[in-house]
């Protein structure tokens, strides 16, 4: 299975040394999920996809990728550069950029909407992008979640400190390279995404939030002070009588147009 999933991600320059966290196993659950469902409901035959911000790693499976024609979208000319899969490039603001309508069949926006100010502008356009029973597979971290309450309220400068002095990535914070400034519209909250692109003319078709990787690699490289962070999390799910895990801080969710 993890096999499988790194053979998904075609290029790895921003992440040379991350790819052990993808050895978590709901991780790799969820993205495969993901796979045999894009798999299963995109048409036969040439696919149109829009990569929507990103260029440097795919998540598509290579399966898609084989058969498709792959527009990739980025605000930064560094991330376009690294690209090695895409038939189209270009650089452009994913939150203005309007493509022609009906074109694709699918667009992918792999953790990129929780850094937009303007995220209704991006999914406006998406919609407008894709074809009837066209496919949307949007991942990114919950706000809500304990990573993404101290990512809301901690300043940009901490967050690449973390990058390189607890997940020891030391490309982190360079131009190009993450951690990119983190905004948390309100519409990355998956129950807001859910109802506006239900107003948009979208079902849902999979959601599923999971355990955020950084716990798991935490776990590995800074195993006491992950302990100290397990411990407040239980803290904090026992005084919300357990309703939800706030380390489940990351989701998959996948619709299809109507």
């Amino acid at each position: 299975m993890e096999n499988q999933l790194m053979d998904a991600v075609l290029a790895t320059e921003t992440r040379p040394s991350d790819t052990e966290e993808w050895a978590d196993e709901q991780v790799i659950k969820s993205l495969l999920a993901v796979h045999r469902i894009l798999e299963s409901e995109l048409p036969r035959g040439r696919l149109a996809i829009y990569e929507a911000g990103g260029g440097s790693t795919s998540y598509i499976p290579p399966t898609l990728l084989a058969r498709g024609d792959v527009t990739v979208v980025d605000v930064d000319e560094r991330q376009i550069e690294r690209c090695s899969y895409a038939t189209t490039k270009r650089v452009a603001d994913i939150q203005t950029l309007r493509l022609p309508p009906s074109t694709f069949d699918l667009v992918v926006c792999f953790n990129v909407i929780e850094h937009l100010t303007d995220v209704d502008g991006a999914l406006r356009g998406f919609a407008e992008a894709l074809r009837p029973n066209g496919l949307v597979f949007i991942a990114a971290p919950t706000p809500r979640s304990l990573a993404g309450v101290v990512t809301r309220f901690s300043p940009h400068w901490f967050h690449i400190w973390v990058y390189r002095h607890l997940f020891r990535y030391s490309d982190a914070g360079k131009p190009g390279y993450p951690p990119f400034p983190t905004v948390f519209h309100p519409l990355v909250r998956i129950e807001n995404l859910k109802r506006f692109m239900s107003t948009l003319g979208f079902d849902v078709i999979y959601a599923n939030q999971y355990e955020s990787e950084r716990y798991p690699a935490l776990r590995r490289r800074r195993p006491g002070f992950a302990r100290l962070l397990d411990l407040i999390a239980v803290v904090i799910n026992g005084m919300m009588l357990n309703s939800v895990d706030v380390r489940h801080g990351d989701y998959h969710i996948v619709f299809r147009k109507r």
